[in-house]
Formats: C-alpha cells, structure tokens, sequence
C-alpha cells in the first residue's frame, strides 16, 4: 500500500505535469474505478469535462486535484476536487495519446494541451482496490491549509476531513501530538498507523521510525516521554524525507510515479523485510542485535532484538 512518500512522489508530478490544464474528454473504461464518485461513470464525466486541474493537494496517504468548472470566476474558490484512492496497485500515469494503452487501464482524461506536456492522465489499476471520484471541498477544522500543495488553501474534501496531520505538514503540532498518545492505551505501532491521530504512516515506515527512534513497536504509549515522542517525530520525519528524496518504496512494478518509474528506497531500508538479518546500527556499535519478524494486526512488524526490546506491559 503506498504510504506518504510514494503519494508525495506522485503529488508532485501531477503538480508538475497536469496542474493548469483542462480535461477536455474523460472515458471510463471500468466502472468499478469510480465506484466512489455517488452518481455514477456518467455524472463523473460530466463534472470532469471542462474543469481545469488547478492544483495537486495530498494529506497523508489522501491524495486530490481541485477543479475549477468553466463557468466559474478566475479566482473563485474550488468547490470540488478529483479524489484519488491508489489503493494496492493504483497508478495516476501521465502519457501520450499515441502510447499503447495499459492492460489494466480504468480512466482515460485528455488533457489541454501544452508545450512538451503528454496528452493523458491516465488510472491503471491492476486490483481495483482504488479510484476516482468528484467529490465537494469543505472548509479545514482549524482554518490551515488541506495538506501539502503548490497553492495552499484551507480547503479538504469531506472524505478527508477527519484525518490527522501528517509529520511533513508544517501544521503538525508534535506538542499536541504526545498528549494524544499519553491519553492512549494501546502499543505505539497501533497509534503511529491511526490516521485519525498521525496520517501518512503505515506498516513499512512505522517499523522504519521505530527503528530508528530504538522503540519496539508494542510499547504503551501512556509511557512514553516527552523526550521518547520527540526521537519518534524526527525519525518518522528523517525517514519519510529519505524514502522522497529515492522517490519512495517500490517492491514490485505496482507503485511508479506518475512517469512509471519506480522508487528505489526499498535499498535502505533498516529493519522492514530485514528478518534474519545483522541490526545495521548494532553491528556499527560492535554488539550484536537480530531483526526479527512478528506477527502484528494480521500482517508483520519488524524489530531489533538488541535495540528495540520488548517493553514491560507491552500493549500489542
């Protein structure tokens, strides 16, 4: 599943390559891919057909395109955005007309045209896990921007309204942040991946940070000060700028950016996909550590056994 890094890869290419343009047709090859969008394939061309893109807008793992209609003023405020869920194997794909079309090809929007820019943005989805849908833009609850974008506005589409701020967002408050984990009484992998509380984590960066913040994962969060949440935020924060800068986590060819090229961040990685193997850190301290993995919440979890062992009334 593609956490923050991999949606800000692909964020910023839509920035970069569809932002500006009007979508001038829109074909719905699977109706299944927009299985979100309430009125139907045909209502969601109609509301795509004429709107101009006018920016790509991404809070955690939620990532949007505001649109503005042809009937609205220049700098009107938009009142709907094209939703985005990537899912397991979702791709938003900029091509020429004249490429070959996907196998798995589920939305086709031509786009204006513009000098050295491809024709399409195109959605490919292999296990239709994720779509498209128009939905309505609402106002943020505290009045800053909906997430990270080229042109910030306090504007959130309903759907995403009720997730927390992401450790990238210049708004997340690492303050308020370790009072909602001491007000808990669950394991810190548990809170990291609840987007209620901290958006744009999951399994492979939460195992990642804790690593690095040298917490295992089941350590109850009503214990841990401030000094412990303070190491947590800066890991989370290192790793995900890292895994941005190596254009995120690829595994296999289901997640590329929006050119089809994957990431290569998987060649970092400390402690997720490691098992069985020497801790990097210890072995750079001369002890001897082991990643190991867990069963944790039905998938895995992966850890140090040197430095990061199990906590005194874990929480699991």
């Amino acid at each position: 599943m593609p956490e923050l890094p991999e949606v800000e890869v692909v964020r910023r290419g839509l920035a970069s390559w569809v932002a500006g343009r009007t979508v001038e047709d829109a074909q719905v090859l699977d109706a299944r891919s927009v299985r979100r969008h309430a009125l139907g394939p045909e209502d969601f061309r109609g509301q795509l057909e004429g709107a101009t893109v006018l920016d790509a807008v991404r809070r955690g793992k939620y990532l949007w395109l505001p649109l503005a209609g042809p009937a609205d003023p220049p700098d009107a405020a938009p009142h709907t955005a094209l939703l985005a869920h990537l899912g397991m194997s979702g791709q938003l794909l900029v091509e020429d007309q004249g490429q070959p079309l996907e196998k798995h090809l589920k939305v086709r929007l031509s786009l204006s045209a513009a000098p050295g820019m491809p024709g399409e943005l195109r959605f490919v989805d292999q296990r239709i896990f994720g779509g498209l849908a128009v939905v309505p833009l609402v106002a943020t609850h505290d009045g800053g921007a909906g997430g990270r974008s080229e042109s910030p506005r306090p504007l959130i589409p309903a759907e995403a309204a009720h997730i927390g701020r992401d450790p990238l967002d210049p708004l997340f408050d690492p303050a308020a942040f370790h009072a909602s984990l001491r007000s808990r009484r669950t394991g810190i992998k548990r809170a990291l991946l609840d987007q209620r509380l901290v958006s744009g984590i999951g399994n492979i960066y939460a195992d990642e940070a804790l690593w690095g913040a040298r917490l295992h994962y089941a350590r109850p969060t009503d214990t841990l000060r401030r000094s412990e949440t303070a190491r947590l935020v800066e890991a989370v924060r290192d790793v995900m700028e890292r895994a941005l800068a190596a254009g995120g986590t690829s595994f296999d060819s289901l997640y590329v950016n929006v050119n089809g090229a994957s990431g290569y961040f998987s060649r970092s990685l400390d402690a997720y996909g490691r098992s069985g193997r020497p801790c990097r850190r210890c072995a750079a301290e001369g002890d001897v550590g082991v990643v190991v993995r867990e069963p944790f919440m039905g998938r895995s979890s992966y850890r140090c056994t040197r430095c990061q062992p199990v906590p005194r009334n874990a929480r699991w």
